[in-house]
This record gives C-alpha cells, structure tokens and sequence, in this order.
C-alpha cells in the first residue's frame, strides 16, 4: 500500500499548479518531500527549475533515470473538490502532478533498498508542456555527468481501462512542431481595396492547400494532422480592408523525415503564395516535440515489470498523436515510455474536470520499482 502521505503530496501539488519555466515553488515541494528520504544527492536548477534526486549505490552499475514533469497548464479548473487549484487559470490537467507523486514515493523506497549497485535517478523535469524543459536538460553538463543507461517515464491515459499497461514497439509520441505566420501587406478603405493589400484571400488559400497535406490515417508511414489552431484578420472596423494578418499551426506526424518533408513543402508554399499576392512574411517554426522512440530492450523490461506485477498488458499499434518532450531524451539514451490506463470515465487529459486518479500511484509505484530491480539487480550490472 503506498502511504498516505504520497497522497497527500499529490494533492498538494494538484492545489498550486505552475505553468512551463515558472516551477520553483513546485520544485520546492518536491525537495523538502524527497529530503527526508536521504538521497546521495539533489541536484537543483537542472535545464531550469528542475530537481534531480540522485541514489548511488555502494558498487558501480548502470544508471537509470526515472523521468516526470513538473509543469501545469492555463486552464481554469472546473472541480469542486478539496484540493481544487488555487492559482486562477492555471491546472494540473495532464496529470503532471500524479506523475510527480508516482516517481516521489520510490525515494523511500530507495533509500532502505537493499541494492548493492548502480544509480538511480529521480528526475523532475520543466517545461514539458511547451517543449522545451527535456532539451535542456539533455544538454545541461551536470545531467550528462550523470551518465544515464536508461531512461524510462509513463503517461496516464484516460479512456482506457484502469491500471492497464499500454506498450508501443515503434514509439510512445508523435513528432509535433507548431508555427506562427505573419504577413505584411497594406490597409485601404473598404471601398477602395485595389489600393491596398489584404491579406485575406492569401489565407484562405494557404488553409485550402495545408489541408491537403492530411493523411489522416494512423497506421500509414505518411500519417500527418496539419490543423489551423489561430487566425487572424484585420479588425472590426468596416471602413477599413486589412493589411495585417496571421495564421497559426500544429503539425503532426510520426516520425523526422515525414516532419522535415511536411516544412519544406509548407515553406515552398508560402513563398509562392506571399509572392503572388505581393505579400511580406515572417515564418516561424516553435515548441518542437521530436518523437518519443521506445528501445526494444526497455520496452522488454517494461512488459517483465507489468507481467512480474499481474498487469494487463495493450498492446497498441502505432504512437499516441499528442506531443512529449521525452523524445529529446530517445535521441541520447536507451528510452521507454508506457501509458498507464486511468479509467474509461475519466475526463479526457486537459478537460477543464479532468483530475489524475490517486489509485494509479500504487500501480506506476510497483512498475517503476520492478524496473529498477530487473536493471540493478542483474548480475551483469556490477561494472
């Protein structure tokens, strides 16, 4: 049974949510939390405002890094319950929370371990949400001393059945990558339109042919959802034809190749219609999630870890479509990452009543710690 005051902690966090690049407090909570549990050391300030709970054990060994994050987003909460968010706008509706708790309780665990060898470590990662936090911290000096082996996390997925474990062979996240256009042309009385250049009808064409890009079935290699998220024209001014506009997108595939095809042609395809309308153009791509790849040797150790516990197993055909920055980690380490099923009746994951499940703890709990044996007690892993 996972003590209480794992849940306690869960519920703590769920109550003072900060969003991507401002979770110190959060970071706060988590280190007097895991403090107590005496690890070898806490490395704070990794890739931002992430902590990083370090345990070595007495003999060298593989190192494993157990990955969660810390970031919550600007959604207003919509429950009523106690530990309701506090902080106005703001929510932990990707369970971000939960997962910090999961990887919290195998601090305790660790410490009265009786493993003789190796490293874990306890990784509480930024800035998940907007992409950002896993590419620091792969490129931070003090996280490549660590020297990782392994790099494992989980996702709770809702609308699947509870405590299920959802396996990918191929990988566990599409490649995701956003945009933000900006076109320049020239405002004109609404009478007189010829004098001036509107950028309306440049739009509407470029949305027509993006759409074309779609390859709407998941389970081809051409897989892509290119979807117009913002758009923006002029203003509610009825004298006026605009001459300022934008137009925002989120693209997604599964894998680099496709996504680098996908801009170039996008790219092509805005220089020729910005030409013809005699329009100027600021192009920008952001908030890049490369594609979370899972290791054939991890994704093993994850089926032992589920089939050891008494947990059924899904096996799922292809990535889930929504992004995660645990793929800048697969492009360095050994990876996996797995879904935890959340319940048929749980809120979709960033609905505003959506709320992690407190009896998935026990569950990533016990699957975190079957890993770690599998791993450290091996008898190949004493260097």
């Amino acid at each position: 049974m996972i003590d209480q005051n794992i849940i306690v902690l869960r519920h703590q966090l769920h109550a003072m949510p900060e969003l991507s690049n401002f979770e110190a407090g959060t970071a706060a909570i988590i280190r007097k939390f895991i403090a107590q549990f005496h690890p070898t050391k806490i490395i704070d300030g990794i890739g931002g405002a992430g902590l990083a709970a370090v345990y070595e054990f007495p003999r060298k060994g593989k190192s494993i890094v157990i990955r969660c994050e810390l970031d919550a987003l600007p959604i207003m909460e919509s429950n009523q319950f106690g530990h309701k968010s506090t902080i106005d706008g703001v929510s932990h509706k990707c369970g971000h929370d939960g997962h910090m708790a999961i990887v919290a309780s195998l601090a305790n665990w660790l410490h009265h371990s009786e493993i003789e060898s190796g490293k874990v470590v306890l990784l509480f990662q930024p800035a998940e949400e907007t992409g950002e936090g896993a590419e620091r911290i792969v490129n931070d000096e003090i996280f490549k001393a660590l020297q990782p082996d392994y790099v494992f996390a989980l996702h709770n997925i809702p609308k699947e059945p509870l405590h299920k474990i959802i396996l990918i062979e191929s990988g566990f996240s599409a490649e995701v990558i956003s945009f933000v256009l900006i076109l320049k042309g020239k405002e004109s009385h609404a009478s007189e339109p010829e004098h001036g250049i509107n950028p309306s009808l440049c739009i509407s064409e470029l949305v027509r042919e993006i759409n074309t890009l779609n390859v709407p079935d998941p389970n081809s290699l051409d897989f892509a959802v290119l979807t117009p998220v913002h758009i923006q024209v002029g203003q509610k001014a009825y004298g006026i034809a605009p001459g300022h506009g934008e137009l925002h997108y989120t693209i997604r595939c599964w894998n680099p190749e496709k996504m680098q095809s996908l801009k170039s042609t996008i790219s092509k395809l805005i220089n020729e219609k910005c030409e013809l309308h005699g329009l100027q153009f600021e192009l920008e791509w952001l908030e890049y999630f490369p594609a979370s790849q899972n290791d054939k040797e991890c994704n093993g150790i994850i089926k032992k870890a589920a089939e050891e516990n008494g947990l059924d197993i899904i096996q799922r055909d292809y990535p889930f479509k929504f992004g995660e920055d645990f793929g800048w980690f697969s492009k360095s380490y050994k990876t996996a990452m797995f879904g935890l099923g959340a319940g048929m009746q749980t809120p979709a994951l960033h609905n505003p009543d959506y709320d992690f499940p407190d009896a998935l703890i026990e569950t990533g709990f016990a699957m975190f710690t079957s890993i770690i044996k599998q791993i450290l007690e091996s008898p190949s892993n004493t260097f």
